[in-house]
């Protein structure tokens, strides 16, 4: 087979694109190699602007922790939130009769398990009816917490069942629970710990 000859002008035309070629790739290299390392300061950042390069975002909202965590005006300020839900919402919309199978009681934030559950109900809620929880997120909400949460608080050998189970009938009655285990009430043997013989 002979040899391709080709004019000296098409040699110049190929080499350069190839240099050209050659350029693009070394400018792209150094394009990556700029925007996989740290970014540069921001020119914004010295303006305070939230959200620009180099600047921190505003802290994210504290935790809900729950209520019988919290003290003094902080656990008032959520209880009085909370009774507001539950007033509002809650047994407006899902409060139904008072009967012996589902007793109610008008001060039920005095019984520290109530205001737990329903608490807990009120913070799953506001999680689900949020957008991010999708379209399904209601329904979740009523499957897996308002029809068991409402079951264990209004159920007729519940927190409440000492309460009102007529509404004709208004009745508050705070039941004891159980006294501490009998290991929580032992003193300290000698070598400091509960219940062991020295």
């Amino acid at each position: 087979m002979e040899p391709v000859r080709l004019p000296e002008s098409d040699l110049e035309s190929i080499e350069a694109k190839v240099r050209k070629l050659l350029d693009q790739s070394e400018q792209q290299a150094r394009q990556l190699d700029s925007l996989s390392s740290a970014p540069a300061p921001s020119p914004f950042a010295a303006y305070g602007m939230p959200g620009f390069a180099g600047m921190p975002l505003p802290p994210a909202p504290p935790e809900p922790r729950p209520i019988l965590e919290l003290d003094g005006e902080e656990y008032e300020d959520e209880l009085d939130a909370l009774t507001d839900w539950v007033d509002d919402f809650l047994l407006r919309v899902y409060g139904s009769e008072v009967t012996t199978a589902a007793p109610w009681c008008e001060q039920w934030q005095e019984h520290e398990d109530v205001v737990a559950w329903l608490h807990a109900l009120w913070l799953a809620y506001q999680q689900h009816k949020d957008p991010e929880a999708g379209l399904a997120g209601l329904f979740v909400w009523h499957r897996d917490f308002l029809t068991h949460a409402m079951a264990a608080v209004r159920a007729p050998g519940g927190p409440l069942s000492a309460c009102m189970t007529d509404p004709d009938r208004p009745a508050h009655r705070l039941l004891p629970g159980p006294k501490p285990s009998s290991r929580s009430s032992r003193e300290p043997e000698e070598d400091g710990r509960p219940g062991q013989a020295a």
